[in-house]
């Protein structure tokens, strides 16, 4: 069971949090607080494992509470700004429910806690993706972190960068293409911002493409094949340098 510790100044959502945390089978009330100083004082008596805290509270904000502390465990924050979402993102929080939120979205949020609480594995020797692709750390993505924060119908939603396929440009807007999702992300966003901010394993391919190159199963001709039924183009300005990165890794002849 993940132990969970509830804090909120307002009744209400406070209230509303217990119930949800009541509701998700793999989640266990260690405590609630009405304020960062009374959760405060519960942390110096006993433990949880994540702490949905709301940021807005009078004395102390959330925000600051969790940077006040010398080892916080995880953290989802809840809140009715959306202008927080940056900040929280610097303290590694593990997602960001904005208020008015459902069960369904603390449910998600639940599921993300619950993948950060697993004990990581132990590196591979082998890994998937093109042989000698970048690993997911290293270079602008470790400085970054594995995940990033993008709003999209009205919400700010956390995405894990390891899952991300592949980005597609449409006019003024990006699909962020998930594994395992069956609908993209999508969130008003230029294809030179989150070129920034993805790591070194991902790679702009065509004017409307980035790929994940660790989720390349196989390049035909002038085509990227990532599964059965998503082949994207390589674009002419980008096919050298593609190229390039294809023969540093080339085994045959």
């Amino acid at each position: 069971m993940i132990r969970c510790l509830a804090i909120d100044d307002e009744p209400l959502a406070l209230k509303q949090l217990v119930t949800y945390i009541e509701k998700v089978p793999f989640l266990e009330l260690a405590g609630k607080a009405s304020s960062a100083v009374e959760a405060k004082m519960f942390l110096q008596n006993d433990t949880c494992d994540v702490m949905f805290c709301d940021i807005n509270m009078p004395d102390l904000n959330g925000m600051d509470f969790v940077k006040s502390l010398a080892s916080p465990p995880l953290v989802v924050f809840t809140t009715a700004y959306a202008d927080y979402a940056v900040e929280g993102f610097r303290v590694n929080a593990v997602d960001y429910l904005l208020k008015p939120f459902g069960l369904d979205e603390f449910k998600r949020a639940a599921e993300r806690v619950r993948e950060r609480s697993r004990p990581t594995p132990a590196p591979s020797q082998g890994g998937g993706g093109l042989p000698g692709s970048p690993s997911q750390g290293g270079g602008q993505g470790e400085a970054r972190g594995s995940s990033l924060y993008v709003k999209t119908d009205y919400r700010v939603v956390r995405i894990d960068v390891s899952k991300i396929r592949y980005v597609e440009a449409m006019s003024e807007y990006l699909r962020i293409h998930l594994e395992g999702e069956p609908k993209p992300i999508i969130t008003l966003l230029s294809m030179k911002k989150i070129e920034e901010w993805l790591p070194d394993n991902f790679m702009r391919i065509h004017r409307s493409y980035i790929v994940n190159l660790e989720k390349v199963q196989e390049v035909n001709k002038n085509r990227i094949i990532l599964d059965a039924d998503t082949y994207l183009p390589i674009g002419d300005m980008y096919r050298e340098a593609f190229q390039r990165y294809l023969d540093e890794r080339f085994l045959g002849r």
